[in-house]
């Protein structure tokens, strides 16, 4: 009886803490949705706990970097610390909405890397990647980005999924849009997610 205790008190605890990263897609018309954007990031700030990490970045035409982080931060243990990262994260958030220039292509499979290697880098308990976006992904030429997507244990969810013009002249498009990428985050171990009725944010559960 001993050998089985003794293995289990070696166990580490599962970590309890989440990892939250957000894109927001910043190409062409786009940006007038970002307003939007910093609304659900608001919202999300009030949801998250001392010890929780976040960061929000931008979607643009090589999306695979830290420099497109907009804001990051690791909440502070102590909850008064923690809510004045709060208010540094919005304000910041809230100065780059005001400042974005819109960028020419879209990057979308560059961005979700880029938020995969920093959650597991942070090592959450939960781990959600968080998509405001058409989902219409624009490469430039030269960027190669035909890779499966590490997404073991990752929830991505996409937000605010507008059509485009010519989804209104071929609806098989948009649904082909949705299902592309659903097939890319579950082929790669991830949870796909849809939520378009912004109204109805607190089905956007991070826990």
């Amino acid at each position: 009886m001993l050998a089985p205790l003794g293995l289990a008190a070696c166990d580490e605890p599962v970590a309890q803490n989440r990892g939250v990263y957000m894109l927001m897609d910043t190409s062409g018309t786009y940006t007038d949705e970002l307003r939007k954007a910093q609304q659900i990031i608001n919202a999300m700030l009030t949801r998250l706990d001392p010890g929780d990490s976040f960061a929000v970045a931008r979607i643009d035409t090589g999306s695979f970097s830290e420099k497109d982080i907009v804001a990051k931060v690791t909440f502070d243990d102590r909850p008064s610390m923690a809510n004045k990262e709060k208010r540094q994260f919005r304000d910041t958030v809230g100065q780059f909405v005001k400042m974005v220039k819109p960028a020419r292509y879209t990057d979308i499979t560059g961005g979700i890397l880029q938020a995969s290697e920093y959650l597991n880098e942070k090592n959450t308990g939960k781990k959600v990647i968080v998509i405001f976006s058409d989902l219409a992904e624009d490469l430039q030429k030269g960027y190669m980005r035909d890779i499966s997507l590490p997404l073991d244990g990752f929830e991505v969810i996409a937000l605010n999924v507008t059509k485009l013009r010519s989804d209104n002249m071929d609806p098989r498009e948009y649904l082909n849009r949705l299902t592309d990428w659903q097939r890319k985050v579950e082929s790669g171990g991830g949870r796909w997610r849809v939520i378009n009725d912004l109204d109805r944010i607190e089905k956007l559960s991070l826990y």
